[in-house]
């Protein structure tokens, strides 16, 4: 196999290469439904999916009735979704992906009531499910769940990572998450200023600005925290 040119622009860089990598092998892992069929994960029509950073922190749950597969490839490599293309989403921050398929609406079309209303009530419960185990008790969703009463068991699920680990080697490091999250914090805030918004992303704004603050924290007192600031005077 021929090496390749790095000034070769028809190859995406390597972060990127492997992201699609293992989002294609995530979305075409096995599911063992309940009744006993077989599919591939990213192709069922319905289902809630959540994200979680390298903390395991959730970060982001959504919904789909058009395919696990295309919502959740559209979310994570390429800008055509606003939780993206406004910086409340950052790709690059995504380690894990967990998904509830629901097999029972598989051949259901995306505007029965019925099937809407408890794909709803489901991503309402994963979200506070979400919300609940977070340390900071808030997650970067823009906008709250459909509201609504029903209330259903949650199905089965399946997460895995989708970071390999020489990507993780590069991208682990706490340094270089403080470095990430605030440049997506400076888009994030430069889109607000620019744009009439609503109170989600201002929201989403205060979330990640906790979530910088509590890694730059614990980034600092791994390091010695006040100990190991010097005084003037000091050598160098």
């Amino acid at each position: 196999m021929a090496a390749r040119n790095p000034d070769n622009v028809n190859f995406p860089p390597f972060e990127t290469e492997d992201l699609r990598a293992n989002l294609t092998k995530f979305l075409d892992s096995p599911f063992d439904d309940p009744s006993g069929a077989k599919s591939r994960v990213g192709n069922y029509r319905w289902g809630v999916y959540a994200f979680f950073d390298y903390d395991g922190e959730p970060i982001y749950v959504g919904q789909t009735n058009e395919m696990l597969r295309t919502r959740i490839r559209r979310h994570l490599t390429n800008q055509r979704t606003d939780a993206v293309a406004m910086s409340v989403l950052d790709p690059f921050e995504v380690f894990e992906i967990e998904v509830w398929p629901l097999p029972q609406f598989q051949e259901t079309g995306g505007k029965d009531a019925a099937a809407k209303e408890y794909l709803n009530a489901l991503e309402r419960q994963i979200t506070q499910r979400a919300v609940d185990g977070s340390e900071f008790k808030a997650i970067l969703n823009e906008k709250d769940p459909p509201s609504g009463a029903l209330v259903v068991e949650i199905p089965p699920s399946f997460r895995h990572r989708i970071v390999s680990d020489r990507v993780y080697e590069l991208r682990s490091h706490p340094d270089f998450r403080i470095a990430r999250r605030a440049l997506i914090i400076s888009r994030l805030a430069q889109v607000i200023s620019e744009r009439k918004v609503q109170g989600g992303l201002r929201r989403v704004l205060e979330t990640q600005a906790k979530r910088l603050q509590w890694l730059a924290t614990r980034r600092y007192e791994a390091l010695g925290g006040a100990a190991s600031v010097a005084k003037e005077g000091d050598d160098d």
